[in-house]
């Protein structure tokens, strides 16, 4: 737009400098014009016409008055020229004011993109920063559910093995003539249980207390036996009472007796029985203790 119009505002200078070149070129054509006239107009007295005095005063009166410049007026062709170039010069003013005005427009124009632009750049920025925001919601949710999960999976692992228990080490304990006296040697298996049942957590001691004796009788002797094995290991190696579970079969077998020969002595069966969990506590335990002391060696 800008280079349109300097090819105007060219040409329309350069045709106001030939308009002006006319201008002052025409009265000095006139000037030369007059004495060819004036040649051509002499004639010999002999060929000229007689004129009269009275056409002559007619043609004087009527003749055009002629001043200094001879019959082309200088100042009025000057007017004349600047009759016609004054709308040239309005219009290339009014060119030069659409000019003005369409480069301001286009200023404007160009403000408002840039300005458009910047805040579009800006709304980018801004949701990217809420787009890595929220990816790390994301990743911290998603760390925050895995943590979950695994406890979930701990916790189902730990309530199925509340009631696992596996046989630790078995301990048959006899009592001569059925009576329900312990002997040196009966006390001796007992110390022995006790002493390996020292720092262990989640063990129960199975009791089952046998005697040849068949029906309710079998049954009361087995149960004096049980007795006398569970007050032992209270009072003498503080057992708590609630690891200690004891039946009185008489002379029955126990459901996981393969042995299905009769009964003939009087005898108790002691189990170690451990928890799952409290092995896999023991186990991490004796993990760190000899990890510990390999680091101090």
């Amino acid at each position: 737009m800008i280079c349109t119009s300097k090819i105007g505002f060219f040409f329309y200078s350069r045709l106001a400098v030939f308009l002006l070149a006319i201008a002052f070129a025409i009265p000095a054509l006139a000037q030369q014009a007059q004495p060819i006239v004036a040649q051509q107009g002499t004639l010999p007295s002999a060929t000229r016409p007689q004129s009269s005095p009275e056409s002559t005063s007619a043609a004087t009166a009527n003749a055009p008055k002629e001043g200094f410049w001879g019959r082309v007026n200088p100042i009025a062709f000057k007017k004349w020229v600047l009759d016609r170039v004054n709308p040239i010069k309005d219009r290339l003013s009014e060119l030069d004011e659409v000019n003005a005005k369409n480069a301001r427009d286009i200023q404007g124009v160009d403000a408002r993109a840039q300005s458009g632009i910047r805040q579009a750049q800006s709304a980018a920025d801004a949701a990217n920063q809420a787009a890595l925001a929220a990816g790390n919601q994301a990743q911290k949710a998603g760390a925050t559910a895995q943590a979950a999960s695994g406890r979930i999976d701990q916790l189902n692992t730990t309530v199925n093995g509340l009631d696992q228990y596996r046989e630790i080490s078995a301990v048959e304990v006899e009592f001569r003539g059925g009576q329900s006296i312990l002997s040196s040697a009966a006390r001796k298996q007992l110390d022995e249980l006790a002493v390996n049942l020292t720092g262990h957590q989640g063990y129960v001691l199975e009791i089952e207390a046998h005697t040849p004796a068949a029906g309710s009788a079998g049954i009361q002797n087995s149960e004096r036996l049980a007795e006398a094995v569970k007050r032992y290991l209270v009072t003498e190696h503080e057992i708590p009472v609630y690891r200690l579970h004891s039946v009185a079969l008489g002379n029955a077998h126990g459901a996981g007796d393969d042995d299905a020969k009769p009964v003939k002595t009087s005898s108790v069966h002691i189990r170690l029985m451990e928890n799952s969990l409290a092995a896999k506590g023991a186990a991490s335990t004796q993990d760190v203790a000899s990890s510990t002391g390999a680091g101090r060696q």
